[in-house]
């Protein structure tokens, strides 16, 4: 029983190890890092997918790894006092199979609230539903709604804004 989960935990990573690169990658915003999150969101998963209550979750709770180990990296980046040449501008990496969505919009994304910005990479650039994006948040279905609604709308102003 416990290898068949095994089995399944582990096919499914093979199956979307990519749609978990972008997920860290639109995190972090660096290819190091994000293959660094997923790596150890891989591990963590492997470790402890004994703990996994419910099998139909595995895609849900895979997401909240990832997620989680990319905000580990972000949390430890703020901490990082860089220095000498570290401290230069990294310069953008282009990876193969993965379009950078429009740069305004991405920008206009990321300047939301954490949480909000969370709600829509996982419901537009990963196509999961909002009760997927409940259960990963660990929010309240409600909730989701709501921060994802105030979201798209403070999105159209900022957009509305660029276009005049």
């Amino acid at each position: 029983m416990a290898q068949d989960l095994y089995d399944k935990v582990v096919a499914y990573i093979i199956e979307n190890q990519n749609k978990f690169y972008r997920l860290a990658f639109s995190y972090v915003q660096n290819q190091e890092d994000a293959l660094d999150a997923v790596q150890s969101a891989v591990c963590k998963a492997l470790e402890h997918y004994g703990e996994l209550k419910n099998r139909a979750a595995i895609r849900t709770w895979i997401y909240r790894i990832v997620v989680n180990e990319s905000l580990s990296i972000l949390r430890e980046r703020g901490r990082t006092v860089l220095t000498g040449e570290e401290a230069q501008k990294e310069e953008p990496y282009e990876e193969k199979g993965f379009e950078q969505p429009d740069e305004d919009l991405y920008t206009h994304i990321n300047r939301l609230e954490q949480d909000v910005q969370e709600i829509i990479k996982l419901r537009f650039y990963e196509e999961l539903s909002l009760q997927e994006i409940a259960q990963i948040m660990e929010m309240n279905l409600n909730t989701v709604k709501s921060k994802l609604y105030r979201g798209l709308k403070a999105l159209r102003i900022a957009v509305q804004e660029v276009d005049i």
